[in-house]
């Protein structure tokens, strides 16, 4: 898991979330954001790294990381609302943290680096 980049970690975050979401009856709501909000890590990750600038991978890097935060606020409602059990709502919160962990370690190392 150490090596496995962000991009593959929130690929399988995001495949997990939508068999979970599709599992979910009547809170779709809450649903449509929390695979907005997860398949966006991906996608905010994948594309700084085809940065034009060093300012345009941290800006990327670090909207993947609010979007990691709002996919941790969803999964708590819809853990709150019982849409989800204790065992999956600690396992994704989980894998979220995996993610943020990385998230914010490069956007610290992008931002050191003179």
């Amino acid at each position: 898991m150490e090596n496995t980049t962000i991009k593959e970690l929130a690929i399988e975050l995001t495949v997990e979330m939508t068999t979970v979401c599709d599992n979910i009856k009547g809170r779709s709501v809450f649903t449509n954001q929390l695979l907005r909000s997860c398949s966006s890590i991906g996608a905010n990750s994948h594309e700084a790294k085809y940065a034009q600038s060093k300012a345009d991978f941290i800006s990327k890097m670090e909207i993947a990381l609010k979007e990691c935060y709002e996919t941790e606020y969803w999964l708590e409602v819809l853990f709150k609302t019982n849409a989800i059990n204790e065992i999956t709502f600690k396992t994704l919160v989980n894998k979220c943290g995996t993610i943020r962990r990385k998230l914010i370690a490069s956007v610290t190392t992008a931002k050191n680096k003179k």
